[in-house]
């Protein structure tokens, strides 16, 4: 009997904690355009949704959404509420938006800043091909009554500079806002590979959860471009934890789901699992 009792406490235990981890996900889910062919929107956004649900993370940063995208998937993720704007201004442009859990999280405050020197208002910076923008939300866990500030962006896909000094500027804004060391996540499509300039520079604020991680899963890259025959190798995109870490950061995995020899987007998302400590 007395070991049965040890027995059924330590499940308990185990279970709790298992409860108490949290998931996030960032997922460039490819914008809704005509020329994708067999692989446009229309034909993908029920598996990347239903995908999404599987998998069932608590943070979700997407890039590369527009309004009906956006329209969609607020539908469709039904346990879930969303912050951020589009890159064009309110409503119009991709958006870089985060969903988060309402079952287990509260919204305490967010906003979305323009990369560029005029992070305010709608604009360009540098020497970006598009305007680029970042949202964040801080949110308060129902469970444990901690803070964690989430962070999600789409960096430049041309403009150096402008991935550089965007990264930059986010690490800046996240100095200013997080004033009470509270866990940080920065996650998105950074349109860079893990040994150009503007990751090496991040790295010295900030850590890639893929390195903290106790298990790691997945192939080495994150961009598809919707090619089947061919392994992913381009690395682009990321979760980042602030330093030192305060959380621990059991799972990263990047996903690549095939169905009936299809991508739901031509990047795969990087999900982890993680609690704080």
């Amino acid at each position: 009997m007395k070991h049965l009792l040890i027995t059924l406490c330590l499940l308990l235990c185990f279970t709790k904690s298992r409860g108490q981890n949290i998931k996030a996900m960032t997922y460039n889910i490819r914008l809704d355009v005509a020329s994708d062919g067999a692989n446009a929107w229309p034909n993908r956004k029920q598996l990347l949704s239903n995908q999404i649900l599987f998998y069932a993370p608590d943070f979700l940063g997407v890039q590369e959404a527009l309004p009906s995208q956006m329209s969609f998937l607020k539908q469709a993720l039904s346990n879930y509420q969303s912050i951020g704007q589009g890159r064009d201004g309110i409503d119009q442009g991709e958006y870089s938006a985060i969903f988060y859990n309402t079952n287990r999280f509260n919204l305490e405050k967010s906003g979305t800043f323009w990369l560029s020197n005029t992070s305010k208002k709608q604009s360009k910076g540098w020497d970006a091909a598009y305007p680029r923008i970042c949202t964040y939300g801080l949110f308060i866990d129902k469970l444990t009554s901690k803070k964690i500030w989430i962070f999600n962006t789409h960096l430049d896909h041309k403009g150096t500079q402008a991935q550089l000094q965007g990264l930059t500027l986010i690490n800046d804004k996240i100095a200013a806002l997080n004033t009470n060391d509270d866990p940080v996540l920065l996650m998105g499509d950074f349109n860079v590979e893990p040994n150009s300039s503007a990751i090496i520079n991040l790295s010295k604020d900030m850590s890639n959860t893929e390195t903290l991680a106790q298990i790691k899963f997945g192939p080495q890259g994150t961009f598809n471009g919707f090619n089947i025959y061919e392994a992913a190798t381009r690395k682009i995109d990321y979760i980042f934890t602030s330093k030192p870490a305060s959380i621990t950061v059991l799972k990263h995995a990047v996903i690549s789901t095939l169905d009936n020899l299809k991508y739901p987007s031509d990047h795969f998302p990087v999900f982890i699992e993680f609690a704080f400590k």
